[in-house]
């Protein structure tokens, strides 16, 4: 089970860091990421990082958002910066337990297999 918090009301060009805990078993060394869907859009891939801490990133928060684990504490993150009203969407965490890297197109949510429940970033 994948477990988000850390979401809240921020004004524009604050932080806000994201937690997702991994409940239920060891955090393995596979392919984590963070995606998010604003009201009436798809599902987007976010940010991406594997057992090696090999990251990935959109193009839209290259350089603002940064994607961690802390694998004794079955944790992933994701530290957003900079954040402007375009960021205001529920933001989810999702485990690919089938591998322990992350492919180049790491935004396809049909790789993974585990998703959180979600937590809402609202810029305002």
């Amino acid at each position: 089970q994948l477990v988000e918090s850390g979401g809240g009301l921020v004004q524009p060009g604050r932080s806000l860091r994201l937690s997702c805990v991994v409940q239920g078993y060891r955090y393995r060394s596979n392919c984590m990421a963070w995606f998010r869907q604003a009201p009436g859009k798809e599902r987007e891939g976010v940010a991406a990082i594997d057992g090696s801490y090999n990251t990935r990133y959109a193009d839209a928060v290259q350089g603002r958002f940064t994607i961690s684990q802390d694998k004794t504490r079955n944790t992933l993150y994701l530290q957003m910066t900079g954040l402007q009203p375009d960021g205001t969407a529920m933001y989810y965490c999702a485990a690919d337990w089938r591998r322990d890297w992350c492919s180049v197109n790491f935004w396809d949510v049909g790789q993974y297999q585990d998703w959180g429940q979600g937590t809402q970033v609202t810029v305002s």
